[in-house]
């Protein structure tokens, strides 16, 4: 790579390192031009550009040239800073995305289990706030079904015969309701409900196992315990709740390649869509 192809920026005494080619992804922004010695702000020293402004925003600013996708921390909150940033550096589709601040910010996400036993089964629904987040784990959560000899019902694992897998009841997008457990057939036999939920591969019959799994499986995927109680006493339904801050899918700017642009990206104010 020639030394043209790469460029040293120090930005308020934090020293980056890019490709020409990332910094003219915009033509008409001040970094663009800024490699044709065509804006006063950037100072060249020692075969550096620099700029007084925050160099810590400035990384912000980096990745959105290299992947035009603003995809911030869950703990971010100076959108307005970095928003003035995007503007001083002439990037008016990454100042227009950081002004949707509202699809920008994490959101608080609420997901309850209700759980109840009766005799040798297991109840479970579960609702969340967001439908995404119950259609994944429906995708993860299987239920099987097969008959069992009475002196087997209470193994908690299935034996060789073949299982069959059944739908999960789902009453709307936000909740998912299914069992597990046996109950009695003909003669000494007993259906057998088992669920096993992905990527553990172990199908359990017993309701407080397929709790605990449950449980673990919520936590791993970011998700925190917050709270248990009692719905209905008569019926033993509990409910536990979890929470956890989701963050929001990137939003990503549109760039056109327009003839006699020699191959370089254009963007205008406005060519906008959620991203992937």
């Amino acid at each position: 790579m020639s030394n043209q192809e790469v460029v040293v920026l120090s930005v308020g005494g934090v020293r980056y390192v890019t490709r020409a080619s990332t910094l003219q992804q915009f033509p008409e922004s001040r970094l663009a031009r800024m490699l044709n010695h065509d804006d006063w702000e950037f100072k060249l020293v020692n075969g550096e550009f620099f700029v007084d402004r925050d160099g810590a925003l400035f990384s912000y600013i980096m990745d959105f040239l290299r992947t035009l996708q603003v995809s911030l921390p869950t703990d971010f909150s100076d959108y307005q800073r970095l928003r003035r940033e995007a503007e001083f550096y002439g990037l008016h589709p990454l100042a227009d995305l950081l002004s949707q601040e509202h699809l920008l910010k994490p959101r608080l996400e609420i997901l309850e289990v209700r759980f109840s036993l009766q005799e040798m089964q297991a109840f479970f629904r579960i609702f969340g706030s967001c439908s995404t987040t119950v259609e994944a784990l429906a995708e993860q959560i299987t239920v099987f079904t097969g008959q069992q000899s009475g002196q087997s019902w209470s193994s908690p694992f299935p034996s060789q015969k073949t299982l069959v897998p059944l739908p999960l009841e789902r009453p709307s997008h936000h909740d998912m309701v299914f069992q597990c457990g046996t109950e009695y057939s003909a003669g000494d036999q007993f259906v057998a409900r088992y669920v096993s939920i992905k990527p553990d591969n172990r199908k359990l019959v017993n309701g407080t196992n397929v709790l605990g799994l449950l449980f673990d499986t919520l936590l791993k995927d970011g998700f925190r315990f917050i709270s248990a109680r009692t719905v209905t006493s008569e019926e033993k339904v509990e409910c536990y709740s979890f929470e956890r801050m989701k963050r929001p899918p990137g939003l990503t700017v549109t760039v056109n390649q327009t003839p006699g642009s020699s191959g370089v990206a254009q963007a205008g104010r406005g060519q906008m869509q959620k991203g992937k």
